[in-house]
């Protein structure tokens, strides 16, 4: 059974374009969808979630303490290493993880997780590696698309109940 999902930012939670503004502000967008879903996942079934992302932004901050994201780790190069403190820490093991991204640096950690999935628009190498390919692009419901799969599988029960 999946306790911890693990989730890129830039081209996942987001549709991977980075906007600045006039005074070097930064803007993503980040979907609704997948926000609902995320906090259905830790609220409702008590489970957790960690952003693992390569770069770093305060926009990225902000949307993880509304989402009450239990880890957030920001400009990482080794996600899986990462990814292996949190799973000591947590007693969780590789099988009981689920991970979503959308390029190379995304590789490893896919490569070691219980259940892999990429977004729609991922890279050609991410998408011949993982066990899902989402329907959705990143920044589009491919989130909330993987944790319905992850319900489906595990929870065997009525996904509108969850969400009402």
């Amino acid at each position: 059974m999946i306790e911890l999902l693990i989730l890129d930012v830039d081209g996942t939670l987001t549709d991977g374009k980075i906007i600045y503004g006039n005074n070097g502000e930064e803007f993503k967008n980040f979907d609704v969808k997948d926000g609902l879903a995320i906090a259905t996942w830790t609220k409702k079934l008590g489970k957790k979630v960690a952003i693992i992302t390569g770069r770093k932004s305060m926009l990225v901050e902000s949307r993880a303490k509304e989402l009450k994201i239990d880890y957030l780790f920001q400009g990482v190069d080794n996600k899986d290493e990462i990814l292996e403190n949190i799973l000591q820490e947590e007693n969780l093991t590789w099988e009981q993880t689920a991970a979503i991204g959308d390029d190379l640096n995304d590789y490893k950690m896919l490569k070691k997780v219980g259940l892999s999935f990429a977004v729609g628009d991922a890279v050609d190498d991410v998408k011949s590696l993982v066990n899902v390919v989402c329907k959705n692009n990143g920044g589009n419901g491919a989130v909330r698309e993987m944790i319905e799969y992850i319900l489906k599988l595990d929870c065997q029960q009525g996904l509108k109940d969850l969400w009402v």
